[in-house]
């Protein structure tokens, strides 16, 4: 019935834990052969490559960073598009985190750079099974200054009462910017022309030749929504947020229930 299956990754395909069941690898395993697979996540390359490599399916391409950074596999990796942050943005929120409280990690293609080895960057590590270049934001920015490099996402973390302050402060300015904050505590910085569905309806176009009809896929956030709209078939899991549920083709069970993985049995198996 579909060509593709998309989906997200932490809340989503993996279990509380952050890992992928052995059911939802079994399942992938058994029909990667004859359906694309494709990850979609806010996340890094290097951090989604673990897990395709579980699945054996390093060949698929991947959506990352929320659609900012698309990567075919087939042939060596190839960059089919890249937005990212312009610089004198990511600049400013370099400098207006510098001397607060607040952690904030600047990420670009397939590097990550945290301002230090404090408990955000450690629980990053574990959550992603990635290790990041520790480098305060205003060296960095000086780094990026001359080739005006932009971040593909800046996470900025800590207190809510900062989190707040800076969502306010950008919304005050109308920066072009996608504010996502998947906690109190957690705010993802992304470009405003990106999406999760903008990437994949460009990646079946370049890369595929899929049309969004023949693509399930399945999500439990904000950012899951348009993606979920656009295809064949979205599904929700069970502790998605209620405004996903509310769009949803279907609603599976929880993403520690191997919700993704039950739907994949029903249609594939």
């Amino acid at each position: 019935m579909f060509k593709a299956i998309c989906t997200d990754i932490d809340g989503t395909l993996l279990n509380p834990d952050r890992k992928l069941s052995q059911r939802t690898i079994d399942i992938i395993k058994s029909i990667k052969d004859d359906v694309h697979i494709i990850l979609a996540s806010s996340r890094m390359p290097a951090a989604m490559r673990h897990l395709q490599q579980t699945l054996e399916i390093m060949d698929q391409p991947l959506i990352c960073y929320n659609g900012g950074f698309i990567i075919s596999q087939k042939e060596g990796v190839k960059v089919l598009d890249s937005v990212s942050i312009p610089f004198d943005l990511t600049n400013y929120i370099a400098n207006w985190s510098h001397g607060k409280n607040l952690h904030a990690s600047f990420y670009v293609e397939d590097e990550w750079y945290a301002p230090t080895e404090d408990q955000w960057t450690k629980r990053e590590v574990n959550n992603t099974q990635v290790q990041a270049s520790i480098l305060p934001g205003l060296e960095l920015m000086k780094s990026w200054e001359a080739s005006q490099i932009g971040a593909h996402k800046i996470m900025c973390m800590g207190e809510p009462a900062l989190i707040d302050a800076l969502i306010e402060d950008l919304k005050s300015q109308k920066a072009p910017l996608h504010l996502y904050r998947s906690k109190d505590t957690y705010l993802e910085i992304a470009p405003l022309a990106i999406s999760k569905a903008s990437a994949l309806n460009q990646l079946l176009d370049k890369e595929l030749n899929i049309e969004m009809k023949d693509v399930i896929a399945f999500g439990d956030n904000y950012n899951d929504i348009e993606m979920l709209t656009a295809v064949g078939c979205g599904v929700a899991v069970g502790n998605a947020k209620e405004e996903v549920k509310s769009i949803a083709n279907e609603i599976t069970l929880p993403g520690k229930e191997d919700g993704v993985a039950v739907t994949l049995e029903k249609y594939f198996s």
